[in-house]
């Protein structure tokens, strides 16, 4: 069975005006973010459990949304989400607290509105607590877990420990014991953590990456964050992704390195009774158009249509080469990690 992670869906401004124009051009209100995520779906529909990561918190339908630095971004993204695929999106990164529980308590409510799991935050302790196990179409069980490094400054609210997820590692070990022993066959974790725009993880990263995979209860590792793509390795026989990069995002003042991405895909083989282990690793890089429309790329499927203008392809071809060397800075292609072509 397969899993596929994704990088930030990370909402600025210029996302949702670009969900609006799509919207007024099929003569409809609103904000459709179908147009902005159709390039991926054939991928994302291909596995049997995709999962996202929701940088940001939603606000109502109707607004008023919100960018940088304290995001309230269109739900209606989660209806892109929904319709290419996505079964989950982890709700834990730094910007989890901007709008406080409200923003907790809405962006959960949206999602469940929306048919999408999540984990990573929380509107209750006894929501907290309760480990996250989606059961796959062929009957194999996967938790979610998902924690952050912090939250801008923002401090937890007294008495409400359980909001969002802060990364320990003890911590994190003691969830994933309790999600294999609540009948989880494989734990996916995913970590918000690194440093913005470095392409190489932090010793911090490499050092809780080797602890939590020590572990037999921790079977991948998806990390965001960086806003850029970093190495993959493998570690104790498991991989851990440093950071996937952006998936969808328009920063103000945007650097190329920004609208990269990958959406790493794991295949998974049953060796023993409900015991699994990655059989295959592999990762399909992503680009963001920011122009004529802003629209998210297969890179792969872009190179590979013979329709693709010459200009378009030799911006896709450096972005892919790119992030075939960022990716494979630890030397994960020798440990049998594959880009798709």
């Amino acid at each position: 069975m397969t899993v596929l992670g994704s990088g930030d869906v990370l909402i600025h401004p210029p996302l949702w005006e670009q969900a609006h124009a799509d919207a007024l051009a099929e003569g409809r209100s609103g904000y459709d973010f179908g147009p902005m995520y159709a390039g991926i779906a054939a991928a994302t529909k291909g596995v049997d459990l995709a999962t996202c990561e929701m940088e940001t918190p939603l606000a109502p339908p109707q607004g008023p949304f919100a960018g940088w630095p304290n995001f309230n971004a269109p739900p209606q993204v989660l209806t892109a989400l929904k319709g290419v695929g996505y079964t989950s999106c982890t709700s834990a990164s730094n910007h989890s607290l901007d709008q406080g529980y409200t923003g907790v308590k809405r962006t959960l409510d949206e999602l469940d509105a929306a048919g999408l799991k999540h984990t990573g935050s929380a509107r209750s302790a006894a929501e907290a607590a309760q480990p996250l196990i989606i059961t796959t179409r062929n009957g194999v069980k996967i938790a979610q877990l998902a924690y952050a490094f912090g939250f801008n400054g923002i401090p937890l609210p007294a008495g409400q420990p359980w909001l969002a997820n802060l990364t320990d590692v003890p911590t994190i070990l003691a969830a994933a014991r309790r999600a294999k022993q609540a009948g989880a066959d494989i734990v996916v974790l995913s970590l918000h953590w690194g440093t913005e725009y470095d392409h190489l993880a932090t010793q911090q990263q490499r050092d809780q990456a080797a602890a939590l995979l020590a572990s037999p209860d921790v079977d991948v590792i998806l990390g965001d964050h960086a806003h850029v793509v970093q190495p993959s390795e493998q570690l104790h026989g498991k991989w851990v992704i440093y950071c996937m990069g952006n998936q969808i995002s328009r920063h103000a003042d945007p650097i190329a390195e920004s609208r990269e991405g990958i959406m790493p895909k794991f295949t998974f083989t049953e060796v023993a009774p409900h015991t699994f282990k990655i059989t295959r690793a592999e990762a399909i890089p992503t680009w963001m158009d920011d122009a004529p429309k802003l629209r998210l790329i297969d890179l792969p499927a872009a190179l590979a249509d013979p329709t693709t203008p010459a200009p378009q392809r030799a911006t896709y071809q450096h972005a892919y080469d790119q992030i075939v060397g960022y990716v494979d800075a630890y030397g994960a292609g020798k440990q049998g990690f594959v880009i798709d072509k």
